[in-house]
């Protein structure tokens, strides 16, 4: 033991000098040191390493991979971690992720490395999944701790951690408990030792005991500082998604590129429309393609002025604006069949203001290939040399001019460069048309149209048509040809449920389909039982994972029993009871989406081509991007740039997209954020020996993820 704390005391002093720091005299500004802004990730494979990788990357934060696993991986390492830039000691890495408090052998050179590289630098360290022990500050679990599942917890932010880099939270972080049968996480639980410089921030219950162990805490030693983090996840699980933007929070001290919020929004298509309804004797929707021809009497589902004012109030009482994808030809239909009236259209005319309006063709047209309906499923019809027979490009354009025409006309506030074709129509449709309508983009371009509308599940990669970009929209299981719960229950049943309960086989022919159904839903109760719980759980999870992308149901959702209002409830008031009040769904239109991913996109590739540099000197960060590309970064609110405010504000922090005209950004932060940090090299304290962490347990259900169901 002594030999190894004499070597490990030794090595830390030749790493010291070979990094060739200014002395602890030496405290002028030019002698503070420069630290980049990336992060190292040193991986095992693990769920949780790659889950704050993960976060880093939607975010758009740089980080630079090492993988233990691999054997020509570089060594970690004084020339590694830190070099001299302009005379001017430079730290590569912002902040440091392992594994676990220590990934690597007893004695290991590495180890040894990155703690003088932190303590020197005052770099931070992320342990992302450990076990509890003196080591990491904390009792082992078998005094007094617990270590097992918590599948179905509820953990609490501590005031400590509301007052650091978790404010953004309510207080509540529930874990999830998606399956019975499946164990989904597990954790070690403990108080911290006697005497230790640690602070919890996310706490649970000890089963079977009084008091709380910790989850996520501060261990402050040795002149160094880490988040030690107890539980296993992965980045899709609410537990990770609720805490991974205070453990970046933490690791960067809030100053780092990339930035992430919170976003929702919806679009109710086919609004002026009526939409047919499901047939709950022929399994199919009379009207539609997916009944034969002539076969079940069609029966519409159409608004009503009580639905709009509905709409009105509940939009009022959740702060949030739908967007109405409209098709004009619906009330004009209406009018020619009902003597010149349409109190819904009067009454959607009359509220106009208090919605978002996208174009949504004017008849609903199908603008892809002509469809041969005579067959169930459909095909697109041919020529006689077998080839396809396309929209034209004239129907196309009227379909989107007309339609405007009677927005406008209407005094709707409409935005004349989106659109939403009738079922992303023209676009690609597998498997009868594996291809674009090659019409489309011209008509397109004909009508100006910038942002086009796409399925995110066959579409869900942005993408160019013509002069437009694709925004992908995530469909919501409420379905379009239900305006009543019994309806909705009835074809869920059908879909997923297998050919010998009565069902469509689905499941059967797909078997990584998600919802499929053990047995029928009770049409009674299983539309509030289970589909939407359900329902609610995926759109929060797309809400938590910095994902912009809308969500579309139909207007006739809004209609009869107002089968929609369930779901968006469950998403927005769980997401209140989640969240601060300085953390608020953002609520886009579409254009803004589309530029918000085409903005991520952009700097994504930037990033990949080594196009960005970032550095932090004291209270003054300098970002270098090429000519053209926007900069995406987060900082302490106060934070100015060329004079003037930078961001703006979100979970307590600044963050936005900046403009780079070649040259560099240089941002100044506020003196609270710039206090005590970046003062030089500090002196190395008695160290400690370090020993391996050892194995953690990581549950079936974090290495493959556990769909979501209707569980609480």
């Amino acid at each position: 033991m002594k030999r190894i704390t004499r070597t490990a005391a030794l090595t830390v002093g030749a790493l010291i000098a070979a990094l060739g720091l200014p002395s602890t005299a030496a405290h002028a500004d030019d002698a503070l040191p420069r630290v980049d802004l990336r992060v190292l990730v040193v991986s095992d494979g693990g769920p949780a390493v790659d889950a704050v990788a993960a976060e880093l990357e939607a975010a758009g934060t740089p980080y630079t991979e090492v993988d233990l696993t691999r054997s020509d991986r570089p060594a970690v390492d004084a020339g590694f971690l830190a070099d001299t830039v302009d005379g001017r000691p430079r730290a590569r890495y912002q902040a440091v992720v392992l594994p676990n408090d220590n990934p690597f052998p007893a004695g290991s050179p590495e180890m040894a490395a990155l703690a003088a590289y932190e303590r020197t630098y005052g770099i931070p360290q992320v342990d992302a999944y450990t076990y509890a022990r003196p080591e990491a500050g904390l009792q082992d679990p078998v005094h007094g701790g617990y270590a097992g599942s918590v599948d179905g917890v509820r953990a609490e932010v501590t005031a400590a951690g509301r007052a650091g880099p978790f404010g953004y939270l309510d207080g509540q972080v529930p874990f999830e408990d998606n399956s019975p049968d499946v164990s989904e996480s597990y954790a070690y639980l403990s108080k911290p030792v006697a005497g230790a410089d640690f602070t919890p921030y996310v706490e649970a219950a000890i089963p079977g005991r009084t008091g709380k162990g910790s989850l996520v805490g501060e261990y402050r030693h040795d002149g160094r500082r880490e988040l030690v983090v107890t539980f296993v996840y992965n980045q899709h699980q609410q537990q990770f998604r609720l805490l991974a933007r205070g453990i970046v929070d933490w690791m960067t001290g809030g100053v780092h590129l990339g930035a992430s919020r919170n976003y929702f929004a919806v679009h109710v298509d086919d609004v002026l429309a009526a939409d047919d309804r499901w047939d709950t004797e022929l399994n199919c929707t009379p009207g539609d393609v997916d009944c034969p021809e002539g076969e079940g009497t069609p029966d519409p589902i159409r608004m009503t002025p009580a639905d709009v004012d509905h709409a009105v109030s509940w939009q009022r009482e959740q702060n949030f604006t739908l967007d109405l994808a409209y098709n004009g030809a619906g009330s004009v239909d209406h009018r020619e069949d009902n003597g010149g009236a349409d109190p819904l259209a009067d009454r959607l005319v009359a509220e106009r203001d208090r919605f978002r309006w996208i174009n949504h063709t004017y008849t609903h047209a199908f603008l892809g290939c002509e469809q041969d309906t005579t067959v169930v499923p459909w095909r697109c019809a041919t020529h006689a040399d077998g080839s396809t027979k396309w929209v034209s490009r004239t129907a196309v354009s009227d379909e989107i001019a007309t339609n405007r025409v009677w927005g406008r006309t209407a005094g709707l506030p409409l935005h004349d460069d989106e659109l939403v074709t009738g079922e992303h129509s023209g676009l690609k449709v597998l498997p009868q048309q594996p291809e674009d309508n090659p019409n489309l983009a011209p008509a397109l371009a004909d009508n100006g149209i910038a942002w086009l509308a796409s399925d995110n599940s066959r579409d869900p990669v942005q993408r160019r048509v013509g002069p437009a970009t694709t925004v992908s929209r995530y469909p919501m299981n409420v379905f379009f040809n239900a305006g009543r719960a019994v309806e909705q229950v009835d074809e869920y049943n059908w879909i997923y449920t297998g050919r010998a309960q009565g069902g469509s086989g689905i499941c059967e022919d797909n078997p990584a389909t998600t919802t499929c159904l053990p047995a029928p839903l009770d049409t009674a109760t299983g539309y509030t039982g289970h589909i939407v719980p359900l329902e609610t759980r995926i759109a929060l999870g797309h809400v938590l994972a910095n994902d912009p992308r809308p969500h579309f149901i139909h207007q006739s959702n809004l209609a009869e029993d107002r089968i929609a209002y369930p779901v968006l409830d469950g998403v927005l008031d769980g997401y209140e009871a989640l969240f601060a009040d300085s953390t608020p769904v953002v609520n886009l239109r579409m254009k803004d989406i589309g530029r918000e991913l085409q903005r991520r996109a952009a700097w994504a590739a930037a990033l990949r081509g080594g196009q960005v540099t970032a550095h932090r000197i004291g209270g003054t960060v300098t970002v270098e991007a090429p000519d053209g590309t926007t900069v995406t970064a987060t900082m302490p609110t106060g934070t100015t740039l060329a004079g003037g405010a930078f961001g703006e504000a979100y979970a307590g922090r600044a963050s936005g997209w900046t403009p780079s005209a070649g040259q560099p950004l240089t941002l100044t932060l506020p003196s609270s954020a710039t206090a005590g940090a970046d003062t030089g090299p500090v002196p190395s304290p008695r160290t400690r020996p370090t020993k391996p962490a050892p194995d953690t347990r990581v549950p079936a259900g974090v290495s493959d993820r556990v769909p979501y169901t209707a569980r609480s």
